[in-house]
């Protein structure tokens, strides 16, 4: 198939101790668990949901974009060696200045934080990304979120002086 006409859609990643699982509801159970803790939205606002609450979100998201040219990708982070889920990526992929774009977010559960997960799994998605026609790579974070600075970091993103909802956008461009 041609990359530049299909859509973006979720895949499989590996990487040297994640499993980078596409999204589907039957991961629901385990990942209220893992996203129950509510320091967890201290940047990003709301609250934990619950199994059943998220069962529903992430049929939505399983569902797609009612946009046709934007396609939304999440992926679920096993950690092969525990066999248990740790967190999440995602990558909102659409029409941008000069070719596609993608916003890229992550969170790791707070058991799991501190040991590079996060980094780990947004650099093989970026990588991911590259192997599809996507120019330029972004991210929201809140200007007080460090841990998530430093993996947009490790990830060739960049800070820049656009702010979107109180967050700063930082920025890589692939090609």
């Amino acid at each position: 198939m041609d990359r530049l006409r299909e859509p973006v859609t979720a895949t499989d990643i590996a990487t040297r101790r994640l499993e980078v699982l596409p999204l589907e509801v039957e991961f629901a159970d385990e990942m209220a668990v893992v996203l129950g803790d509510p320091s967890l939205h201290t940047f990003i606002g709301g609250a934990p949901l619950s199994a059943r609450e998220l069962r529903e979100r992430y049929g939505r998201l399983l569902a797609g974009s009612p946009d046709p040219a934007v396609s939304w990708c999440n992926w679920v982070l096993r950690i092969r060696d525990e066999e248990c889920l740790a967190g999440t990526v995602q990558a909102t992929v659409g029409p941008g200045d000069g070719g596609l774009e993608a916003e890229i977010a992550w969170v790791v559960g707070a058991p799991w934080q501190g040991r590079g997960l996060a980094t780990e799994a947004g650099l093989a998605l970026v990588d991911w990304l590259g192997q599809w026609p996507v120019r330029t790579v972004v991210a929201h974070i809140h200007a007080d979120h460090a841990a998530s600075a430093a993996v947009a970091t490790a990830c060739g993103l960049a800070p820049t002086d656009r702010m979107h909802d109180g967050e700063v956008r930082w920025q890589r461009t692939l090609r």
